[in-house]
């Protein structure tokens, strides 16, 4: 089965224009200028507003006026998110071996359910894979990013974290891909490289730069999650991961000043 990426929906290409370009103004931006950005990625108002109605129902943002400017400010919530985003989004090295593993192992009772089935989506968020029923694994790296969601959910009352190595039996490298669906990863990894590819042999205005960093990055922030960046030797050969975290860090150093002097000049 091919994977095709998704097409980015405004309302993750605003997350994405809210963590480059809002933070450095206390997490405010207008929604006059919120507009005009995403007008240059090809977003209409209509489509904005209503993505920062869900984004305000979520918690993310919340309405707040600077200087007579109706605008919007990313919630604590919001700004947890993304500080824990930059961790895993920037983060260029994979785990080794020698850092070994994390388990996080829970019990919910039934009467909580709605726990259970937050705290699943939350450790499949941060890209554990599961071993058993209850039993989930991710590389030791991410232990502070999973205390921290445990105690901003008030979950960490039904889970205990574990670090620990891979002692016996079978072959790990096997078992990796058990736990993770590698296969279609990979075919994200490929379908990021087809589509943000040709970025790199565009001529870039400010404006061209803002838009393909915009896109490249709002693509590619997922799949960080998806890949919890596992050790090089468990993965398998020409790891199509490498080439696709090559291309877009390759983006970001060509494009990241351009499109940040667009988003700071247009009003």
């Amino acid at each position: 089965m091919t994977v095709v990426m998704e097409t980015a929906q405004p309302r993750h290409l605003i997350v994405t224009v809210y963590g480059l370009y809002a933070r450095d103004a206390g997490g405010w931006m207008s929604v006059a200028k919120l507009i005009t950005l995403l007008a240059d990625l090809g977003v209409d108002q209509a489509a904005v507003r209503s993505s920062i109605s869900r984004l305000k129902r979520r918690g993310l943002l919340r309405a707040s006026r600077k200087n007579g400017a109706a605008g919007y400010e990313l919630s604590e919530e919001g700004l947890a998110i993304l500080r824990e985003g930059d961790h895993r989004i920037f983060r260029r090295e994979r785990a080794t071996l020698q850092d070994g593993w994390l388990l996080a192992v829970f019990s919910v009772p039934e009467s909580e359910r709605n726990k259970r089935h937050t705290l699943r989506t939350q450790l499949t968020r941060l890209g554990f894979g599961t071993t058993a029923p209850g039993v989930w694994i991710a590389p030791a790296h991410l232990s502070q990013a999973t205390e921290d969601m445990l105690r901003r959910l008030d979950l960490n009352g039904y889970a205990d974290l574990f670090h620990g190595r891979h002692l016996a039996f079978g072959d790990l490298a096997g078992k990796v891909r058990q736990w993770w669906d590698l296969d279609q990863l990979e075919q994200l990894y490929e379908e990021f490289v087809r589509v943000h590819s040709p970025a790199l042999h565009r001529e870039h205005t400010d404006r061209a730069a803002f838009g393909d960093y915009v896109r490249a990055l709002t693509d590619w922030r997922r799949l960080p999650y998806l890949d919890p960046g596992l050790p090089a030797e468990l993965l398998p050969e020409n790891w199509s991961g490498i080439r696709a975290a090559e291309l877009f860090f390759t983006l970001q150093a060509q494009l990241e000043l351009p499109a940040e002097r667009h988003a700071v000049t247009s009003s």
